[in-house]
């Protein structure tokens, strides 16, 4: 079984290239895969399914024909949350819950957007609660589309003033909390996104931890194929 995992491509209006590279990927590596996991972030912002923007449009189709080769996963993440049902009935892709845990050849892989796990960002994760709860997104969803776009891009702009200050370590993982995660999942694979930091690391024992990268530079991706774990950055158009 094989399957292909990627997250935090962010995109946007102004990353073209990212979309196509999208495309590409879409057109290339899904022929021949089981399935494709999108662990969050998949836009830089997402305001709600009933976006009519130019953006929300062409994510809309290549999903859409992503998922006519192979199922596709897409996960909540930080900039994405307001991902919901009509999203994905328009697209035919299936909303996985974070964190979850995915069978591949019988072994158990722990996958998550990654924020979570973030724990020593006391004030991130309080702000994570307000906007994952659902009282707070039927309130916003309730709002004009004008009036969710300017919300975005308030918090936006709060979001990259106080990262600003951070210190790195603070915006990574906690090891503890991923520790605890894989006991409670009874895995030994972890994969997540959301740190911008790629690579798998071993945690001893037989666990391992991957980090998806951005699509920044280049895009990332990680595949699982018949046991094999390859994780690689390719150039974007």
């Amino acid at each position: 079984m094989s399957a292909l995992f990627i997250s935090d491509l962010h995109i946007d209006e102004s990353r073209p290239s990212v979309l196509a590279g999208l495309e590409r990927l879409v057109d290339t590596d899904t022929r021949d895969v089981d399935m494709l996991v999108i662990l969050g972030d998949l836009v830089e912002v997402w305001v709600g399914d009933d976006d009519d923007g130019a953006v929300a449009d062409a994510v809309r189709g290549v999903l859409s024909t992503a998922a006519e080769r192979c199922p596709v996963f897409v996960m909540h993440g930080n900039r994405d949350f307001l991902l919901g049902e009509r999203f994905a009935a328009d697209t035919g892709v299936t909303l996985l819950d974070d964190p979850a845990t995915i069978d591949i050849d019988g072994q158990p892989v722990f996958t998550a957007h990654g924020d979570a796990y973030c724990t020593r960002d006391t004030a991130y994760q309080r702000m994570r609660a307000t906007f994952r709860s659902p009282t707070w997104q039927s309130t916003v969803l309730a709002s004009s589309l004008d009036e969710r776009r300017s919300l975005a891009a308030s918090l936006r702009a709060q979001s990259m003033a106080a990262n600003e200050n951070k210190a790195d370590n603070i915006m990574d993982v906690t090891p503890e909390a991923v520790e605890d995660a894989l006991d409670q999942a009874g895995a030994e694979l972890m994969v997540h996104g959301h740190t911008h930091r790629p690579g798998i690391h071993d945690l001893g024992g037989g666990r391992r931890r991957v980090v998806l990268g951005d699509w920044d530079r280049c895009g990332w991706k990680f595949r699982i194929d018949q046991g094999d774990l390859a994780l690689s950055c390719f150039p974007l158009p």
